[in-house]
């Protein structure tokens, strides 16, 4: 007889229900005029798509600043409910999580002083989270790309697409597998 695995013998993803919160991936103040969208898939080793992972962005405020405004998680006062974003502020922070089909995406504002996006994952059978970066162009004086083979470098530059958009896609692990940064 075979048994399915118990919560204590699994890795996740029991966050799900709670970490992700309303407009989440709305990090630029509604109708700026200079939001880009970054987006992309979450792909396992075998190249199939997450669909249960969460994936969170830190960045700088354009003009370079890190303190962001509080915010993010905002509660309603009579509730306790998360409500999220106020629509006017920019925290620097978004946590979404991926879709059926393992597409993410975020609305920001370009970051200031660096040419990349913080990213961390979340998944399934991860004990601890991934952190990677997400570039918007090609840094050529960056120490990090410049260490990188040119095949390992593309990893972590996200594609231009339509105006303003950029897409970013994440693999785990396995062929094309994204350069992830290990901090101690």
């Amino acid at each position: 007889m075979s048994y399915a695995p118990t919560p204590s013998q699994t890795v996740g993803p029991f966050y799900g229900y709670a970490l992700p919160f309303p407009r989440g991936g709305e990090i630029a103040p509604a109708g700026h005029p200079d939001t880009i969208t970054l987006h992309g898939y979450v792909y396992d080793g075998a190249g199939n798509p997450v669909p249960d992972a969460l994936i969170e962005t830190w960045q700088p405020a354009p003009d370079g600043s890190r303190a962001g405004a509080p915010g993010s998680l905002r509660h309603d006062p009579v509730t306790g409910g998360v409500i999220g974003r106020d629509g006017v502020a920019f925290t620097g922070f978004g946590r979404v999580p991926t879709d059926a089909d393992g597409h993410w995406a975020v609305r920001t504002l370009p970051p200031g002083g660096v040419s990349y996006i913080a990213v961390a994952v979340f998944a399934r059978g991860l004990l601890h989270h991934l952190y990677t970066r997400a570039y918007l162009v090609d840094e050529p004086g960056d120490a990090l790309l410049g260490a990188l083979d040119p095949a390992r470098r593309t990893t972590l530059v996200a594609r231009p697409e339509a105006q303003r958009t950029y897409r970013f896609d994440i693999r785990l692990q396995g062929e094309g597998e994204t350069v992830f940064l290990e901090f101690q």
